[in-house]
């Protein structure tokens, strides 16, 4: 192994620690956003008894091993769901940046702003998945305002000469598009079927992919990605359930799954599938 070989090995290994830490503060998030508390001030604590999380337990995925689960102070334990989204963030992250940076030759302002600006996108889809899922709620700092997120971004990233970016201008339009489009398809069912299809957060949402992705035809795939997936989920449980229940599931959750796969496989495998490109 080479230099650069171990360098860009290092830097993968760093990229994933990064991952730890921000996936901790997004348990945070995931609790407090819902809750309308903020997700600054205080630290965290156990949900049980109040005691506050010593600095040397709040290490990303490894203290809760070594807690066993539980509260050092009343023993009560602590969701295993806490280190899964630490760690599921840090591999994302280590994905992500083999990703945008596929060789230490790529390691350059443009590349390394394009890294943060999709890390940001992959910390809100992954954020707003498990508060959907538990709250059917999508917060809007993980949708509508982080539009400006996504076309700032892409327009820093085209002024850096970072090939995927779409224009500020794409951007714009994507995020219209998206919103817009899936807003009218909501009234339109709202208008037929006299009751609610979808939330508005998911419009929110599909606003927010369409700023970073553009419109056609990334936003075309994550619908119908999105569409595809959630019918399966819903007729396993049905069977599941033999039928028994009426199913409600958040539509966002699918979004994100769908994003997730474009921004990895976009401009390759999922191009050619739908003929762009």
């Amino acid at each position: 192994m080479t230099p650069l070989d171990e360098l860009y090995l290092g830097m993968q290994g760093m990229a994933g620690v990064f991952g730890a830490l921000f996936g901790s503060f997004l348990n945070v998030c995931i609790v407090r956003m819902p809750e309308d508390r903020s997700v600054a001030w205080p630290g965290s604590a156990c949900p049980h008894c109040g005691a506050g999380v010593r600095p040397y337990d709040n290490v990303p995925v490894f203290a809760w091993f070594w807690l066993r689960g539980r509260c050092r102070d009343c023993r009560t334990p602590f969701s295993a769901l806490y280190p899964t989204i630490e760690a599921m963030f840090a591999l994302l992250c280590v994905l992500l940046f083999r990703r945008i940076i596929p060789d230490v030759a790529d390691v350059d302002k443009a590349h390394l702003v394009a890294l943060v600006w999709y890390g940001w996108l992959l910390f809100a889809l992954v954020g707003l998945t498990f508060i959907d899922l538990r709250h059917k709620i999508i917060p809007d700092a993980f949708s509508i305002y982080s539009v400006p997120v996504g076309v700032a971004g892409a327009a820093l990233c085209t002024h850096l000469g970072f090939p995927y970016a779409p224009t500020w201008q794409q951007s714009v339009v994507g995020a219209a598009t998206g919103g817009l489009g899936l807003y009218t398809l909501m009234a339109l069912y709202r208008l037929v079927r006299k009751r609610e299809g979808m939330g508005l957060g998911d419009a929110k949402l599909l606003a927010l992919l369409g700023s970073y992705f553009a419109a056609i035809p990334a936003l075309l795939f994550i619908v119908i990605a999105a569409s595809v997936l959630g019918s399966i989920v819903g007729v396993a449980t049905l069977l599941w359930r033999r039928g028994t229940l009426q199913l409600a599931m958040p539509f966002g959750p699918f979004l994100a799954v769908g994003a997730v796969v474009w921004l990895f496989f976009g401009d390759d495998v999922v191009v050619r599938w739908t003929g762009f490109g």
